[in-house]
Formats: structure tokens, C-alpha cells, sequence
């Protein structure tokens, strides 16, 4: 899913707002709030395009899709659908025409959104979207890649049975609330489950397995989604439910604040969520065990910190920390609560995967205000003026500073493949590494 749209979405979200408002009808406000959840506008409105009508490109493997328009224009978007049509492309991936839907449209996780859900969801997108009339883009992928039936072996032997959503016997309410938004409307696991070669989620719920949930294991434009399991080290296992309830509504918390893709989902979805809704997702993440229950947490060590305070920046990397970095994140790599994230015992940082932190140094971010937290967060990108090397360097240093204890060393090499990567180059702009020097 390619993330790198969030100012151009703001003006669409404008008409995505008022489209529903203009209606009194309670169903149409549920199918809002409904759509919000499930984030459906970030993947089906290109940059600077209307709300849902589609065109945005996702990478694959195998080439460039396009998201298609579900406004209600009967010529190009979703106005001749029936409700039955509707869920089954929704729930089944199957669309009006027969054909098998591109997993990248997550309907393996609806496939336990309620009948109920899926009727209120019908009603906004028929009479609480404005309908704009789009073309579907066709997908780069090129024959045979982009024959449409082996779509459907794959639906077939990997996509769940469509069964709504039941509360284990007992389970309790915020609990199964919670599960119900994660593991349906909210489809976390098409980010954060690591998939197997055949593309599948190695596990869809957590009675399949620890998996669930426990990160990606390969980078989704530029970025790793991080374990949202209990694990102390590179998890969720040391915030408390106040914590991630803060971070979910307003993109921040004490500890970090929310970029790449993730920002989207904020910004889009998540801090529109009821108070009540954020606090059953918050509580059912934080009831997962922890993938690696043998996994070493997070212990502070002072003794960069006081080598920098004392003006000895011999560590390879401390030179360049220094001057770019300890501004805003202080030499002591604690940031400043609710602006600039903790860089000692973040478990961005802590990951085995350090894309994200190269890739965020390399291109910068900006986290814009959200309810209750209106302030814009910006890093700026370094990308432009460090090398491969400094680079390397400085992001070997966060890794291993203040009580990090990074797994891998970052190479030159390493950093010069993220800066290639299309999604990083878009972000920083053509940058002439061989003009840097060190």
C-alpha cells in the first residue's frame, strides 16, 4: 500500500466529511464511523484525488495494482452493486464480475465483519459517498502474472471461511469488542503478520498462532510494521493500556510517536474511533502473549550518555548523533515526552529489522495534529546531506547506546538499498550519494 499521500488526502477528507453529514440517517452515520474504522479511504484515494475513487498504485512482487472506485457512480465505481455483490467482494474478494479480488483488498480479515456491519457499511458507501465518475486503472502487471484464476486457487486454498465474528463463551465484552475491530474492520494483521511465500498470513487470529501480529518480516514501502505482541523488547509488552490507548487516538505517547504508514491509519481512522473502542482495542493487544517468551528486555545503560556529557564523542557514530540528532532526542537518547519519541528502549529501535530507523533518518517525517493533540511533529530528512556511511554509523550508534542492544550491524551497503527503494527515493528526492561526503 503506498503511504506516501497523507497532504494530499486532507483537502479529499473535506468531502469525506460533508458527504455523510448531509445525511439524517442513522444507518449512513454507522457505515461512517464504520469505514473510518476499517481506514477504507487511505487505500482507495490516489493523491490528490476524490475520497474512494480510487487509482492509488500499490507495489507488489509481481508489478503495480491500483485501487479501484467505490464511490457509488454506477459507469466506473460500485452504483450498480447490490448488497450481495457488496459483501461478496468485501467478505469473499469476489467481485460483481466474477473475478477474484487482489489480496492487497483484505478480505480475508472481513471475512468476519457481521451482517449487521456490512449493511451499515452498505448504506454509507451507496448514499454517504459522493459518486465520482473514474476509470479503474488497469494493473502494470504483465502476462501471464495478470491472469485473474490463479487468483482464485489462492482464495480457495488460503482465504477463511466468511463466518461473523463470535465472542469466545464468557469472553469478556471489551475483550471480544477489542478482537472484533483488530481482527475484522481494523485488518492490523495484513501489516503486522509476517506472511508465508504464497503471500498468505502465516496466521489470521491469535488461537492460530503466536505469529499473529508479531510484525512483518519484509518492508512495506520503505517500512517493517512493528510486533504488536507482548514481547519487553521489541513489543508492546512495557507500555501499559493508557499508553497505547494515547498512542492509537493521537498518533503519540510518552514513549514514540507514529510514522510511515502508520501515520495514515492515525490520522484517517484510529483517533476518529469512540473512547470506548480505542480502549477494547488497546485491551485486547495488550492481552496477546509475547511471540518470543524467552526474548531479553530492555535495560538502561548511562554510559554513553555520560561519555557525551563529558564532550567524548569517540564511539563511531557519536560525531554525527551529536550534530543531527541529540537536538531533539537529547544525548541521553530520551527525546522530549509527547514531541520528539524515546530513542533508548523503543522498540522501533530495539527491532531485529532496522529499515525503519534507516529509512526515517534517510527521508524524515511529520506527524500532523491530531483531536486532543493538535501540535505537528517534524523530523527533518538527513538524507541529503549523510552518506551511506555516516548514515550506517549513526544509526549503528542509536542501536547500540543507552542500553540498546541491536542484534545486526547496519552496513553502508544496507543503507544504500533502502535509499533506492521507490518509496524512500519519492520521499527524499533524487539525492547524488556520490556528492556526499564524509
Amino acid at each position: 500500500m503506498n503511504k506516501i499521500i497523507l497532504p494530499a488526502l486532507l483537502l479529499g477528507m473535506v468531502a469525506f466529511n460533508a458527504a455523510a453529514e448531509e445525511s439524517a440517517d442513522p444507518q449512513v452515520k454507522r457505515g461512517e464511523y464504520l469505514a473510518r474504522a476499517g481506514d477504507c479511504v487511505a487505500c482507495h484515494t490516489k493523491a490528490g484525488g476524490e475520497p474512494f475513487a480510487g487509482g492509488l498504485p500499490m507495489a507488489t512482487p509481481i508489478g503495480t495494482i491500483y485501487s479501484t472506485n467505490i464511490t457509488p457512480d454506477k459507469q466506473s465505481g460500485i452504483g450498480g452493486y447490490s448488497y450481495d455483490d457488496f459483501q461478496k467482494a468485501v467478505r469473499h474478494g469476489v467481485a460483481k464480475n466474477g473475478d477474484t479480488l487482489y489480496p492487497a483488498m483484505p478480505y480475508p480479515s472481513y471475512a468476519v465483519v457481521s451482517d449487521e456491519d456490512m449493511q451499515a457499511l452498505y448504506a454509507y458507501f451507496m448514499h454517504g459517498v459522493k459518486p465520482v465518475e473514474q476509470a479503474n486503472q488497469e494493473s502494470d502487471i504483465p502476462w501471464p502474472l495478470s491472469m485473474r484464476w490463479p487468483l482464485a486457487i489462492w482464495r480457495g486454498v488460503f482465504a477463511p471461511d466468511v463466518k461473523a465474528f463470535q465472542p469466545a463463551k464468557g469472553q469478556d465484552a471489551v475483550l471480544a469488542r477489542g478482537q472484533y475491530l483488530v481482527e475484522g474492520l481494523g485488518h492490523c494483521g495484513a501489516c503486522h503478520t509476517p506472511r508465508s511465500i504464497t503471500m498468505q498470513e502465516k496466521a489470521l487470529n491469535n488461537d492460530e498462532g503466536s505469529d499473529f501480529l508479531s510484525g512483518s518480516r519484509a518492508p512495506i514501502d520503505g517500512w517493517t510494521a512493528s510486533n504488536l505482541r507482548g514481547d519487553g523488547r521489541d513489543g508492546l509488552g512495557r507500555w501499559s493500556e493508557d499508553d497505547l490507548v494515547q498512542f492509537l487516538r493521537m498518533g503519540r505517547n510518552d514513549h514514540t510517536a507514529v510514522f510511515g504508514g502508520m501515520t495514515d491509519v492515525v490520522q484517517h481512522s484510529l483517533q476518529h474511533l469512540t473512547a470506548e473502542d480505542a480502549t477494547a482495542i488497546a485491551r485486547y493487544l495488550k492481552s496477546l502473549g509475547a511471540k518470543d517468551p524467552n526474548q531479553v528486555g530492555f535495560t538502561p545503560d548511562d554510559t554513553v550518555a555520560k561519555a557525551l556529557w563529558k564532550g567524548d564523542d569517540s564511539k563511531t557514530g557519536a560525531s554525527v548523533y551529536v550534530d543531527s540528532c541529540a537536538a531533539c532526542h537529547k544525548t541521553d537518547g530520551s527525546g522530549y515526552q509527547r514531541f520528539f519519541p524515546e530513542l533508548r528502549g523503543n522498540p522501533v529501535v530495539l527491532a531485529s529489522d532496522p529499515t525503519s530507523l534507516i529509512h526515517i533518518v534517510l527521508s524524515g517525517a511529520q506527524l500532523p495534529g491530531m483531536k486532543g493533540a493538535p501540535s505537528v511533529i517534524t523530523m527533518p530528512a538527513f538524507g541529503w546531506r549523510l552518506n551511506d556511511q555516516q548514515v550506517a554509523d549513526v544509526v549503528n550508534f542509536i542501536r547500540t547506546s543507552w542500553g540498546n542492544t541491536a542484534t545486526s550491524e547496519v552496513s553502508a551497503s544496507d543503507v544504500a538499498k533502502i535509499r533506492k527503494d521507490e518509496a524512500v527515493v519519492h520521499q527524499q528526492g533524487n539525492v547524488d550519494v556520490e556528492k556526499l561526503t564524509p
